[in-house]
């Protein structure tokens, strides 16, 4: 099993800054993947962010591209997600997931097979 405990949100106003933390602890060995995903009110999750963790390889959706950053401390079993820009459309709760997927890009949501409890971002405008 693997643990991840999200920090880091909170309410900003357009244009403003926030960084996530994501810390994971349990059997990390078997996982290849953190992923950040998001789920607004009457909306689907979708996904944000991926990185893979050996190696550093990120993904990004394309709202996202050029304000967000996802980037990893491997020593402190950790993912960041920086957030600039912010939109009122980035308001949602935000989640850290885990996955072992051996495929290119960003991994499909049903290979996130560990997920953390949610913290809520709010852009206000």
């Amino acid at each position: 099993q693997v643990q991840l405990v999200e920090s880091g949100g909170g309410s900003v106003e357009a244009g403003g800054s926030l960084r996530l933390s994501c810390a994971a602890s349990g059997n990390t060995w078997n996982t290849n993947s953190m992923g950040w995903f998001r789920q607004a009110p009457g909306k689907e999750r979708e996904g944000v962010a991926s990185i893979y963790t050996r190696g550093g390889v990120a993904n990004y959706a394309d709202s996202v591209k050029g304000r967000f950053t996802i980037s990893e401390d491997n020593a402190n079993s950790t993912v960041y997600l920086q957030m600039n820009s912010l939109k009122p459309d980035d308001t949602g709760v935000y989640y850290c997931a885990a996955a072992k997927y051996y495929g290119v890009g960003f991994p499909p949501m049903e290979e996130y097979k560990y997920w953390g409890q949610g913290t809520q971002v709010t852009v206000s405008s």
